[in-house]
């Protein structure tokens, strides 16, 4: 038995959607790689100007372009679509704290996760875009510019990869089931006591350091790694990094929630994904759950998981 197409907002056609984020996620790939290589970007875009010429540098740039490119597209493609778009880029503008927007059907976009690593020319970034009804996500798309990969999930039907041409390939969730053999995919960056404490505590098999959010999920969805933690310190991953990467992972059967169990939740008036959050192919999950929220009442007493 097929399963039955995603409930939508009435008159958005799945197809249909689909084939624009497709349009929408390679145009993007294009806009950031040229910024990425110093090139004149297409649709129109300003080349980058360095800061001592007066511009931003080609982060801000490249942010800004895939910005309005997404913003624009979606718009101009469903100008009666009862929802409302919000990114990372325009969240100043549009949230007031505490406050949720009001807002059945929401996008939430980042359209460039990983300013590190596209500074730095590791490859390692991604772009996001999630559909959100009620705080949680039923759609996500995770695009990869530099290897070429479009991830792609729809909550209760699943998930895949596609190359430009079209070309699926499945989620490759590996067979690890041990916690004891179970990688871990983890920052470049500096990471603080308690993350450092809390991975020793968890006792993995190894680990893998990556970019992005984005791009740290798709590892596990291609079977290189098996699990993510996210601890917050001093900030916390926002609305933005984490929606589209769940909706993707959770439509492939994995797991993405606080180390208690508890989903995530989006656009509840504070758009910081504060806790110990772990993502994983889900097969050992609820004890990785069990073994972080044991571990950080004693690393950090009365820090909520």
């Amino acid at each position: 038995m097929m399963p039955s197409p995603a409930v939508l907002p009435a008159g958005v056609n799945q197809d249909v959607l689909l084939s624009e984020l497709r349009r929408l996620s390679w145009g993007a790939a294009d806009i950031l790689r040229a910024y990425a290589r110093g090139e004149q970007p297409p649709h129109g875009f300003p080349k980058a100007l360095s800061v001592d010429d007066g511009g931003e540098g080609p982060v801000s740039a490249a942010d800004l372009a895939v910005n309005q490119w997404l913003l624009d597209g979606l718009s101009a493609a469903f100008p009666k679509a009862d929802w409302t778009l919000l990114s990372e880029e325009t969240a100043k503008e549009q949230l007031t704290e505490g406050q949720p927007l009001q807002a059945e059907w929401l996008w939430i976009l980042d359209p460039l996760d990983g300013t590190k690593d596209f500074l730095q020319g590791t490859g390692e970034y991604a772009v996001h875009l999630a559909l959100v009804r009620g705080q949680r996500p039923v759609l996500g798309v995770v695009l990869l510019p530099e290897a070429d990969e479009l991830w792609i999930g729809i909550v209760g039907e699943g998930a895949w990869c596609e190359d430009r041409q079209g070309e699926r390939s499945p989620v490759r969730f590996s067979d690890r089931t041990a916690v004891s053999d179970l990688i871990l995919v983890a920052s470049r960056s500096h990471r603080d006591d308690r993350l450092v404490k809390l991975i020793d505590a968890l006792a993995l098999g190894g680990s893998k350091a990556v970019g992005s959010v984005g791009y740290k999920v798709a590892t596990i969805l291609r079977g290189e790694t098996d699990l993510y933690v996210s601890l917050s310190g001093r900030s916390a991953p926002k609305d933005w990094d984490m929606a589209a990467p769940e909706a993707v992972l959770l439509a492939a059967g994995g797991r993405f929630t606080h180390a208690d169990q508890t989903d995530l939740a989006y656009n509840t008036g504070d758009v910081r994904q504060a806790g110990c959050l772990i993502a994983s192919h889900g097969k050992a999950h609820a004890e990785l759950g069990e073994r972080a929220t044991r571990a950080m009442a004693e690393i950090d007493p009365g820090f909520q998981v």
